[in-house]
């Protein structure tokens, strides 16, 4: 267990009052993000058809669960691991408005995932998405969407203490920004993680941007897939990016802590481009991606806001298995057990 404080972990609800704070989040957060987005709230599946390239494997190496449908001869379905094409294609189908968008409630698995107190198998998101149009495509756009988003949490921070006032605010007014080139440039020493947890410990919410292209050191900051999220345009500040990751300082697990991923997502030229350059340009073949390349998906930006994150963050967590219903090794169990962690 990845836990630097797990002995001396006392959790400031109970049970009973945990439960009843998971509900106020998970009512109250996606109504405000809603209102702040100008977004609206549709359904998502659970399982997709294999093959489509709608499914995301995020870092690009991510395995579906995978298994065959019965009536439709053993055609190969897989369980959703993310819905980031899934939704711009959406877009599409509901014919919504510029700056309209959509959220919904995703439930996923990614059995490639390592187990930890912050990861397991189960993944809830908040995700959206927002069409826009090609002269939005711009960083300050990025930054001003992301500013909505911090202020949904300073808000639900609020209302969390408004009704526990045991769990005191402890966010900053404000979130900084800043490039990952430019972050390796301040700790040119520490690894990608490394610089993660300075810069947050520093400034306490931070959005990092550019997730996905190599920086001067020859190395991403970190994997992103090449037909989502948009990491190799160049921005107005002159770096690669317009995308990247909202992070906070837990002061309960003493290190950053991701809480969403997001960005403005690749158009024609930029996905041939990242296709190209993480020699995936077999893709092109896909539902997904012939339907961008033939232009019949809108310009868009979005994003997933982790559920249980939000959670184990705002209600001072250790475990997200206090957070949410999960599967965990016996070894695991164990653990919690013997430090008070009381897992669901």
């Amino acid at each position: 267990m990845t836990v630097l404080s797990e002995l001396t972990y006392k959790s400031i609800l109970n049970r009973r009052e945990t439960e009843k704070a998971i509900d106020l989040i998970k009512t109250r957060f996606p109504v405000i993000l809603a209102e702040k987005l100008n977004l609206f709230k549709i359904s998502c599946p659970l399982v997709i058809m294999d093959g489509t390239g709608i499914n995301d494997d995020l870092n690009g190496i991510e395995r579906p669960v995978r298994f065959p449908i019965k009536n439709q001869q053993d055609a190969s379905a897989v369980v959703v691991q993310s819905l980031a094409k899934w939704k711009r294609w959406q877009l599409a189908e509901l014919d919504v408005d510029i700056e309209e968008g959509v959220i919904t409630d995703m439930r996923a698995l990614r059995p490639d995932e390592d187990y930890s107190a912050i990861h397991s198998l189960y993944v809830d998101q908040w995700d959206w998405e927002k069409r826009i149009t090609l002269s939005m495509r711009k960083l300050a756009y990025l930054k001003q969407t992301v500013d909505a988003i911090y202020q949904t949490f300073l808000d639900t921070e609020q209302l969390l203490f408004q009704e526990f006032p045991d769990l005191t605010p402890q966010l900053p007014k404000e979130i900084t920004f800043i490039e990952s080139e430019t972050l390796l440039r301040k700790y040119p020493g520490l690894s990608p993680k490394q610089r993660e947890d300075a810069i947050a410990k520093e400034v306490g919410a931070v959005f990092i941007i550019g997730i996905g292209g190599k920086l001067s050191n020859g190395e991403p900051h970190d994997g992103r897939a090449p037909d989502y999220d948009d990491w190799s345009s160049e921005n107005e500040d002159g770096f690669l990016g317009l995308n990247g990751d909202l992070l906070v300082w837990n002061p309960v697990l003493e290190r950053s802590f991701e809480l969403s991923s997001m960005g403005i997502r690749v158009d024609k030229p930029t996905l041939l481009r990242q296709l190209e350059m993480t020699g995936s340009t077999e893709r092109t073949r896909l539902f997904f991606h012939q339907k961008l390349i033939n232009n019949e998906l809108p310009e868009s930006i979005g994003g997933g806001i982790g559920q249980s994150r939000t959670c184990m963050f705002l209600l001072r967590k250790i475990h997200i298995g206090e957070v949410q219903c999960g599967i965990w090794p016996a070894e695991e169990q164990r653990k919690c057990k013997l430090a008070s962690i009381h897992l669901m």
